[in-house]
This record gives C-alpha cells, structure tokens and sequence, in this order.
C-alpha cells in the first residue's frame, strides 16, 4: 500500500526558512513525478511546486517563485520542499502529492490540478509569524 509521509513543518517567522521533507513507500516512486499542495483555512488547495521523476524538470506556482526549492533524492524516496524568506501568507498546511506518471508536463499544461495527482499525504503545518 502506497503510503505519503510530510514532516519538517513548525513556526518561523517571516523572513526564516523551514525544510520540508516528504518520505513514500509501498511502491516504486523514482519514476514518478511529486508535488507539493498547500492549503490554508478557508482557501482552496494550492500549487506550490512539482518535480519530474529525474529530478530535472521543476516547476513552480508563481507565489513561492524565487523563494521556494524543490528536490528530490529517488535513491532515497524523499522530496524536498526548501522554504526561504517566509511569509505570513505562506501559513498553511502542506501536503505532498504523487502522480501515477513521470512528467510534470502534458504538452499542453503543467500538472498543478489536485486531481492530477494520485496518492497524497497528511500534511505538515507551517505557521509563519509576523
């Protein structure tokens, strides 16, 4: 059974950084793209950032362009989500994302629609305060 693990979330205050890291097993993910999702209380899910199976194909919503880096390590079976200079707006819940295919692009569109992705995690909460 494909299970998603976030962790790394806490409080910071603007303008700091947090690290957020996302564990998956029970299948084969080092040829599948990842995804991080956030969701603050009252809003939508939202975009953050994605990454193809190889790790060289990235892309970013344009909130967190510039401030945010996403890795991963397939060796390993983890992401990354590198967050810097941190804004109030920034406070949500992360969650991370795996989608059944490898590319984060279509042709046409990049796979930034939560029904894009497959398997999904708990969530991590990041608090930024000002």
């Amino acid at each position: 059974q494909v299970q998603v693990v976030e962790s790394g979330g806490g409080l910071v205050q603007a303008g700091g950084s947090l690290r957020l890291s996302c564990v998956a097993s029970g299948g084969t993910f080092s040829n599948r793209a990842m995804a991080w999702f956030r969701q603050a209380p009252g809003k939508e899910r939202e975009f953050v950032a994605a990454i193809r199976w190889t790790g060289a194909g990235i892309y970013y919503g344009d909130a967190v362009k510039g401030r945010f880096t996403i890795s991963r390590d397939n060796a390993k079976n983890v992401m990354y989500l590198q967050m810097n200079d941190l804004k109030p707006e920034d406070m949500a819940a992360y969650t991370c994302a795996v989608r059944e295919g490898g590319e984060i692009y279509s042709g046409t569109r990049y796979y930034i629609r939560p029904s894009d992705y497959h398997y999904w995690g708990q969530g991590t909460q990041v608090t930024v305060s000002s």
